[in-house]
């Protein structure tokens, strides 16, 4: 989609002279396809597209793809399904700023006609010396302007650069951090037109936010410091300001900035390890928001509750066991026959087949409050579809001694001879075989237990069973017994 240049800029003046009682709240999330979309861009994204959904208003996409040697279509398709599989849909965009550089370029032009830009041809050499003197005497290092009153030849190699303010300050009110004020004479002359002609994220930026009718700038802290240089940019040409909110970073567990070591940062990883989207999204608006000392959020409620002037100052730190109860919340509340349908591809990374064994919907009543994950339940629920080539070291250690060879003969004879394999009649055999034996309902119970889940986490006994099936049970207790004599 394509946005016609040069019209908005009466528009949002207009818009904005008559006051916010009647202006339309447009957000926006704009990531550089330069990797995934992560943990991070996605807080942000979600931040965004809740305060538009509050407010009626409309939630763009655009894609920051001016630096061509590290985007790439991958990354841009994995920004795109991250964006679909956490369920935040774009009103508008995706817009690409590579469709846009006559655009900027149109922009640059009228920034230097009125002498708002100049052109500079400063060597790498003389800024890499002047940088050098700027630290020897502990000043903030920052270009001169040598170039300000030079009258540089276009035809040969340079760069633009914009004129900055030289007194006075910027001021404006951030949603989260409050005013900040920055003096003009500590930003200098930045660069807007390299020297190979691309146009540089600051600009880029300036013209995408007017041209887009950006009322709202969310995004994270980290671009704190281009605000006050967007900020003069964006009053060189005469466009309104939108409002900003800098949001805190996110931290691990060990303080540092979260980072690929400190695991899954990647929104997809999250989907390949078995996270559920509303956990996530759950979790995320709980990374520097909160409403009093509720957890669980559904999306409705987040919409309906959330508040950029309650948003943390302060960064917020990721807690992966945290976002684990979370997840196993959704596991354990949702509709089991969408978890059987989100369940069913880790099944089959298992190597497993669904439809050959027991119903995955009774599978997942019957597992689900006993995993954290997707990945974990279809790990734990293996059993009722296959035989497992060892038993837990663990459960056999505690289980399978020699005195329960016994009661495993005993209880297979009578599991042999039921005429129907439901849960009743399993647990009557179960239940004869103690009496007979005049035992402990846990002296047949626990090794019968191990012999037909090697191990695994289950529910009880005689459902178990049921679902596993006659011939698999009798075959897995057979293998029990010929373990146990293996090792006596």
């Amino acid at each position: 989609m394509q946005i016609p240049a040069g019209r908005t800029a009466s528009l949002i003046k207009c818009a904005f002279c008559l006051g916010h009682r009647i202006m339309t709240i447009r957000t926006r999330f704009a990531p550089s396809p330069t990797g995934y979309l992560h943990v991070g861009g996605a807080r942000t994204a979600l931040f965004s597209w809740l305060f538009a959904r509050k407010h009626g208003g409309k939630f763009i996409l655009r894609i920051e793809d001016t630096d061509l040697e590290r985007s790439t279509k991958e990354s841009v398709n994995a920004i795109l399904e991250g964006m679909t599989w956490l369920g935040l849909d774009y009103d508008e965009g995706p817009f690409y700023q590579t469709h846009r550089f006559e655009r900027y370029n149109e922009v640059i032009d009228e920034l230097l006609a009125k002498g708002l830009a100049y052109r500079c041809d400063c060597s790498k050499e003389r800024l890499e010396q002047l940088r050098e003197e700027q630290k020897a005497k502990k000043l903030k290092p920052r270009y001169d302007g040598f170039c300000r009153t030079r009258d540089v030849d276009p035809d040969k190699p340079h760069v633009v650069r914009f004129r900055n303010p030289e007194e006075g300050s910027v001021v404006f009110r951030d949603l989260v951090r409050g005013t900040i004020r920055v003096n003009n004479a500590e930003l200098d002359d930045l660069i807007i037109r390299r020297s190979d002609g691309s146009p540089t994220y600051n600009l880029t930026v300036v013209v995408d936010d007017a041209d887009m009718e950006i009322t709202h700038v969310i995004r994270g802290d980290d671009h704190i410091n281009n605000t006050p240089r967007q900020i003069n940019l964006l009053k060189a040409l005469g466009l309104p300001v939108p409002e900003y909110a800098h949001l805190p970073m996110i931290l691990g567990d060990d303080g540092a900035r979260l980072s690929k070591r400190h695991g899954a940062v990647s929104v997809m990883q999250y989907l390949h390890d078995g996270f559920l989207p509303e956990a996530l999204l759950n979790y995320l608006v709980r990374l520097g928001w909160s409403h009093g000392d509720q957890e669980i959020f559904s999306l409705d409620e987040m919409v309906e509750l959330f508040d950029l002037a309650e948003v943390n100052k302060a960064p917020s730190t990721f807690n992966t066991e945290k976002l684990l109860w979370i997840n196993q919340h959704y596991i354990k509340h949702d509709d089991p026959k969408r978890i059987a349908r989100l369940l069913s591809p880790h099944m089959g990374d298992l190597g497993i087949d669904p439809a050959e064994g027991p119903d995955l919907v009774q599978v997942v009543e019957a597992q689900r409050e006993r995993a954290s994950t997707l990945v974990e339940l279809a790990r734990i629920s293996a059993f009722y579809y296959r035989d497992f080539e060892e038993f837990d070291e663990k459960a056999a250690k505690k289980a399978l001694k020699s005195a329960a060879i016994e009661p495993l003969k005993a209880v297979r004879q009578r599991l042999e001879k039921l005429d129907s394999w439901v849960r009743e009649d399993i647990h009557a055999a179960i239940e004869a075989t103690v009496k007979a034996l005049e035992t402990g309902f846990g002296k047949v119970a626990m090794p019968v237990r191990v012999a037909v889940t090697g191990g695994a986490p289950s529910p009880d006994l005689d459902l178990t069973m049921e679902m596993v099936g006659r011939e698999a049970c009798l075959r897995r207790i057979d293998k029990a017994i010929a373990w146990i004599e293996a090792k006596t």
